[in-house]
């Protein structure tokens, strides 16, 4: 069998140190997980890149949907060139039509610009018309991987969705199910599915007080758990 991998979502230095030390095999780097994640600071890539656990840029300029400017282009194509000046092994990328289509065009360029890294299309692929057709097109584009939900809110819901994708993707591009997956649901959904990878929070709330509270999300910062990332990893047989 092979091996079951964890990617663990962080947006701090001391997220990225939780995972390393609870055994993760790779982080998506983000800033403001909050907001489903937006490009890290470079400062965060180079600090994760000494780490030695292969960290993942997001590369997202804002929230809100994928239907970017040529300006705001312009800027992702800068972000890829930071990541590779720092030395990291990959990017999450993902851009769309506004039809609700992949961008083709738009992810040719981006992954142009990220030859010799490694690649993942995020969560945009639960918000296309066709995820199934989308997979046929990142698979022709040369991603890796697809971050997926399977198209509902929590990946636990979406659980058929990602099953056939799986059965599509037949080893030609990894199938990565993540959102709301933890240590209680995680062996189950494994067993339903037959991905190989997972990608998960491994968060807990932090503990701040109540003090000066709208400096903080809203129901509190969350921050990476060392032994939530161990527990996942056990549950998966990792």
């Amino acid at each position: 069998m092979m091996p079951r991998k964890l990617e663990v979502c962080v947006d701090t230095i001391d997220g990225a140190i939780a995972a390393q030390a609870g055994g993760a095999d790779r982080m998506e780097l983000c800033a403001a997980l909050s907001e489903g994640g937006l490009t890290p600071s470079t400062g965060l890539m180079v600090a994760a890149a000494g780490l030695g656990v292969p960290s993942y840029a997001m590369i997202r300029p804002r929230c809100g949907l994928f239907v970017y400017s040529e300006a705001e282009i312009q800027v992702m194509l800068d972000d890829i060139a930071a990541v590779k000046e720092a030395d990291l092994a990959g990017v999450v990328l993902g851009a769309q039509n506004p039809d609700g289509t992949l961008d083709t065009r738009v992810l040719g360029r981006l992954l142009a610009a990220a030859e010799g890294l490694g690649a993942t299309l995020h969560r945009v692929i639960d918000i296309v018309p066709d995820p199934l057709a989308a997979l046929e097109q990142a698979i022709a584009l040369g991603f890796e991987r697809v971050l997926t939900s399977g198209g509902a809110a929590a990946a636990v819901e979406g659980t058929e969705m990602i099953r056939a994708m799986v059965q599509q993707a037949a080893g030609r591009i990894t199938i990565m199910p993540g959102s709301g997956l933890t240590e209680d649901n995680i062996s189950d959904f494994v067993a339903q599915t037959g991905v190989v990878e997972v990608h998960a929070s491994c968060a807990v709330t932090a503990s701040e007080g109540e003090r000066f509270s709208n400096f903080s999300p809203h129901g509190g910062r969350k921050e990476t758990c060392k032994n939530r990332v161990k527990q996942m990893k056990r549950e998966l047989g990792a």
